[in-house]
């Protein structure tokens, strides 16, 4: 039996396009290399925050399956390749999953499929490091099957934007290929932009979120200015953006975390200096970015030593480890870097998230607390790294002894902002 779609890596990105291919009458299967996700799906039971239970199962009455099993993909008319393409043990990229994911895919291609390869990456990516791959079959892209890149724009906890309404960019191998990719994206996305090719694609995906690090490392290193002068760096934003045109806010905090906006640049730079070309303006935020948790940490103890005690034995409760408000994604999220600032410095680190069960730093498993307003009692000093909507920030500023808020949302006489 044909398969319209047949999504290959069933994660942040994967889950969320079977989904809304589902919900718009394609037939769909998730293939995954993990039996637990698979069983959990088949079941009815949703890994991914952003989607709920009751969604899942919505998409097993649909006619979604989830598997294991390759062998689906000999009747896939698309197969979306959604793996991750995160960084190895050395901070450089690492294309393993994808080149396996390609590997996995080659064996089962059938004449006329179209493959969409999804997972960020360099450019080149797709024609240079996929289509080898595939071709090992025999087979030609662009002639005997489709090879096409289409870059996610998955932000999760976004309410306002999804796949259906977010403009999907698309690419071919040729413009043939091109012309396919955009068809099928047609069936569930409102706006198709047609890129010139594959490389343009994959470098659009790279400047979005390369763009949005540089810009947080501008603020980043403001915050830290405006600190060593007195001034108020979250007044100075807010007059800074009634301007309305010319000037795009963007936030101060204790890091940058996420699966793209600390690791896209990595790939950009990393395939620069393959080329001989230097990106100074990324490397630059790449490190300022890094230097922001160590910032905190100083800053964490400094207030400690104006309240008369030492970071040395202090207890820290730290709330919200996640990478960003409202998720449970823990992927680069700069709370492991301050907690082990902090903890190098002696400190005892305790932590509290609604979204996060379980923290671990290094292989350690810190302590989380049950009540986060009981626990900022108690703490030595709270450290306010994501403002999840659960958190009621008046109770916080009047539980916490002494609150540090990194993201500029408290307000109080016991809380001092970055």
């Amino acid at each position: 039996m044909v398969c319209d779609l047949v999504v290959v890596g069933l994660g942040y990105v994967g889950l969320p396009l079977a989904r809304t291919a589902g919900a718009a009458g394609l037939t769909v299967t998730g293939l995954d290399v993990s039996r637990q996700v698979v069983a959990g799906l088949n079941a009815g039971r949703s890994h991914v925050r952003d989607i709920t239970d009751r969604e899942v199962r919505g998409m097993l009455a649909a006619g979604f399956t989830a598997t294991t099993d390759p062998a689906v993909l000999a009747a896939a008319e698309t197969v979306a390749i959604c793996v991750p393409t995160a960084l190895g043990p050395d901070r450089t990229p690492d294309l393993g999953p994808l080149l396996r994911a390609a590997g996995t895919v080659a064996a089962r291609l059938r004449p006329g499929t179209l493959v969409v390869v999804e997972s960020t990456s360099y450019p080149g990516t797709t024609s240079e490091v996929v289509r080898p791959v595939l071709e090992r079959t025999g087979m030609t892209a662009g002639t005997d099957f489709y090879l096409a890149y289409s870059p996610e724009r998955i932000d999760p906890g976004n309410r306002q934007f999804g796949i259906a309404n977010t403009p999907k960019v698309v690419s071919g191998h040729t413009p043939l290929c091109a012309k396919r990719c955009a068809a099928f994206y047609e069936h569930f996305v409102t706006t198709v932009v047609v890129a010139r090719g594959t490389r343009e694609a994959e470098m659009a995906k790279l400047l979005e979120n390369t763009y949005r690090n540089v810009n947080i490392a501008l603020v980043n290193e403001f915050a830290m200015y405006c600190h060593q002068l007195g001034v108020d760096v979250w007044d100075m934003l807010r007059c800074a953006a009634t301007k309305p045109f010319g000037f795009q806010p963007f936030r101060p905090g204790a890091g940058v975390g996420g699966h793209c906006i600390p690791v896209d640049p990595v790939y950009l730079l990393h395939q620069a200096g393959a080329t001989g070309f230097t990106f100074r303006t990324v490397a630059a935020a790449q490190q300022v970015n890094r230097e922001m948790p160590a910032h905190v940490a100083r800053r964490v103890t400094a207030l400690l030593g104006e309240a008369g005690r030492g970071i040395r034995g202090a207890e820290v409760l730290l709330l919200g480890v996640s990478y960003k408000p409202d998720v449970a994604d823990l992927r680069e999220s700069p709370a492991t870097a301050v907690a082990r600032c902090l903890t190098a410095l002696g400190a005892t680190v305790r932590f509290h998230d609604p979204c996060v069960d379980r923290f671990e730093v290094d292989g350690t498993a810190l302590r989380r607390a049950d009540h986060p307003y009981t626990a900022a009692t108690y703490a030595d000093i709270t450290v306010l790294l994501q403002d999840h909507r659960a958190y009621d920030l008046g109770r916080l500023c009047r539980s916490a002894g002494l609150l540090f808020d990194t993201t500029g949302r408290a307000e109080g006489e016991r809380a001092v902002r970055l």
